[in-house]
């Protein structure tokens, strides 16, 4: 999977901290799409007090295309706010894309399935053992979304919705 080698080297050269958890985050919003069903009044709501209290952190692109047909993106806040663009639109185009994205269980499958091959070429910090076993349990979930991991969130302070771009055609260019 040429696209899941190329997001996930992308990541993890902004993010060498990345966790397994946070490896698979990527790969569940990418094949998912967002995994927070909220209506648009509380994704405004959610979206500002998170704007009011997330602080400092590192520079990120506004855009992070995540999904490998280029719909799905990660929107970095810290950026986007600095750019005085629009927060209650990104509000909308985030509670849109939850509620209107079809994600594909079995395009995550896919995605995860190759990870062991990228641990064994060196091509993600992990034991394929150690992957395998964490996307094993993953599936048995059900493919349960997660939250990032302790490391991830203290050295970099995520704060970023993931839309679907159709939502905000203006976005990029």
């Amino acid at each position: 999977m040429k696209f899941v080698g190329q997001l996930l080297g992308a990541h993890l050269a902004r993010h060498p901290a990345m966790g397994l958890a946070d490896v698979y985050k990527l790969l569940h919003q990418a094949a998912l799409g967002s995994a927070h069903a909220v209506d648009g009044d509380t994704a405004l709501a959610r979206l500002e007090a998170e704007i009011a209290a997330m602080g400092a952190g590192p520079d990120e692109p506004l855009v992070d295309v995540i999904s490998p047909d280029g719909r799905l993106a990660r929107i970095h806040l810290r950026t986007y706010v600095a750019r005085g663009l629009d927060v209650p639109g990104l509000a909308t185009a985030f509670a849109g894309t939850a509620t209107a994205y079809t994600g594909s269980p079995e395009k995550l499958a896919k995605f995860c399935g190759c990870l062991g091959d990228f641990a064994d070429t060196g091509g993600i910090p992990f034991a394929r053992a150690e992957v395998e076993d964490y996307m094993k349990a993953m599936q048995t979930s059900g493919w349960a979304a997660v939250h990032h991991s302790d490391a991830y969130k203290a050295a970099y302070a995520p704060a970023y919705r993931v839309i679907d771009l159709q939502l905000m055609p203006g976005l990029v260019a």
